[in-house]
């Protein structure tokens, strides 16, 4: 089991746990959401959890709680600029569809 992270996407979340001042690294996780059924969540870690799995990529450390692991597991993390907008990007090859609008998929 694996999560992979982009070069752009290691300097973002390293710039931003800079800026913050604090942080173990970066929490990746699913939850129920959306038209698709479940929607990605990004948060930092100041504390590990009792059920967090952890990786390192690139000199981050990336927690995943078990059950989003089963979710997320080969999903590569991006950093994009597409015209003027900016934001991560998952590439999960769990995914069989997503909504029109981007913000819900499903497995």
């Amino acid at each position: 089991m694996s999560i992979t992270m982009s070069d752009s996407a290691a300097q973002r979340v390293q710039a931003f746990i800079d800026k913050r001042g604090k942080g173990l690294g970066l929490r990746l996780a699913v939850r129920t959401s959306g038209c698709s059924g479940m929607a990605y969540v990004l948060e930092f870690v100041d504390e590990i959890n009792d059920d967090d799995i952890v990786f390192e990529e690139k000199g981050i450390k990336v927690f995943i709680d078990g059950k989003s692991l089963v979710y997320l597991d080969g999903t590569e993390l991006d950093f994009v600029k597409e015209g003027l907008n900016e934001g991560f990007k998952f590439s999960n090859p769990n995914v069989s569809s997503e909504c029109g609008c981007g913000e819900s998929f499903n497995i």
